[in-house]
């Protein structure tokens, strides 16, 4: 069992503990073929953070257009972030919203690889 880390290095913690379990049976082609599409498909924490900064700017949800939730996006930006609320709580919260979501791909990109057996 190969460790994922040689395979996607800017995964940690929770998140990297997930993937590898996830992919705990794939041979090292399956590794790199995972690892090629998750990279390519996931979302970086700093990314949703940055992106919920910009909330207080006045252009509010835009992480939520980026992880998909696209109802919450439109919701965000007619509502000013929910009063800022919202806003400040997805920045206290921007590793779970983006753990979520890269979970989520993960599960999908593994089902893709194990279908191409």
């Amino acid at each position: 069992m190969a460790n994922i880390l040689t395979y996607l290095p800017e995964i940690e913690g929770e998140e990297m503990m997930f993937v590898q379990n996830l992919v705990s049976g794939f041979d090292e082609q399956q590794l790199i073929q995972f690892s090629n599409i998750y990279r390519s498909r996931r979302k970086d924490p700093m990314l949703i953070l940055l992106t919920a900064l910009v909330g207080f700017l006045g252009i509010a949800g835009v992480h939520r257009f980026i992880l998909n939730q696209i109802g919450m996006g439109i919701l965000y930006l007619l509502t000013a972030g929910i009063c800022f609320i919202g806003t400040i709580i997805d920045l206290i919260n921007f590793k779970k919203l983006a753990f979520e979501y890269n979970s989520n791909v993960a599960r999908e990109v593994a089902m893709i690889i194990k279908r191409s057996i």
